[in-house]
């Protein structure tokens, strides 16, 4: 079941969704932004559910993870598993098995981003994958390449279903990951072209390649656009002179 937190933004779409799977124990996954009214929703379908067996993250961002210590609070004792964070239960890594879940690595968003695989194929993206539109791609080494690598290792997975940390379920999960796929190697090769013209500053080729992306998003359209100079870079295909976007931006937690 997911329950979405009232906290929507042009980063967050909707809102944060916090997912709850199973029962005797229940599973709870991003438990989202620190919100009363969103804690006590989880708490009270918890509750029905025989109790909480562990917290788990897809990764530590603000609108993931803040209500990380307020639920544990709330449940103690109660384990908190991920890949990374401080007061950790334990740490997740790729092709662990916890409860009913399958964790699989999926740096791209954030190094520590995971995603959770249940054996009937619901696979709980966090920011890996979202119900509608796209992700930034953070410019840590080796990011685009590696998610590029782990999107195709979810299709290649078949699963059922996509829950998502922001937007609408999922219900073809092959239509949206080969969407995702296509929509990142697009961008390259119009970066590509836009290379081969000349252009060598940030807002010429955030200009010419992000040229669809809202004002208020651009600063995330930076950061991607630094991911994908990294990936070319670590290839040989980038020109010499092109202008890199500064990272980190001064920009709010997400």
């Amino acid at each position: 079941m997911g329950i979405r937190a009232d906290n929507p933004s042009p980063f967050s779409l909707d809102g944060t969704n916090s997912w709850i799977v199973g029962r005797e124990p229940a599973w709870l996954i991003d438990p989202g932004p620190d919100l009363t009214k969103h804690l006590d929703a989880l708490s009270a379908e918890i509750d029905t559910r025989g109790g909480l067996g562990a917290i788990l993250l897809t990764h530590d961002h603000h609108d993931h993870a803040e209500a990380v210590s307020s639920m544990a609070t709330r449940f103690s004792p109660v384990p908190v598993i991920a890949a990374r964070g401080e007061h950790l239960s334990g740490r997740l890594f790729d092709g662990d098995r916890i409860g009913p879940f399958e964790v699989i690595e999926t740096p791209g968003h954030a190094p520590d981003h995971i995603v959770f695989l249940t054996s009937d194929g619901v696979l709980f993206t966090g920011d890996a994958v979202l119900g509608k539109g796209s992700v930034f791609i953070a410019p840590d080494p080796g990011a685009l390449a590696g998610y590029l690598r782990a999107l195709e290792r979810l299709r290649a997975r078949r699963p059922a279903a996509i829950a998502p940390g922001h937007g609408p379920l999922v219900t073809d999960a092959d239509a949206k990951l080969a969407q995702y796929i296509e929509h990142r190697l697009d961008r390259e090769r119009r970066l590509l072209d836009a290379l081969t013209d000349g252009l060598r500053t940030v807002d010429a080729l955030l200009d010419r390649v992000w040229s669809d992306a809202p004002a208020i998003l651009r600063p995330a359209a930076a950061v991607t656009l630094a991911a994908h100079l990294d990936k070319l870079d670590d290839e040989g295909r980038l020109p010499e002179g092109v202008e890199r976007p500064a990272w980190p931006l001064d920009w709010p937690e997400i």
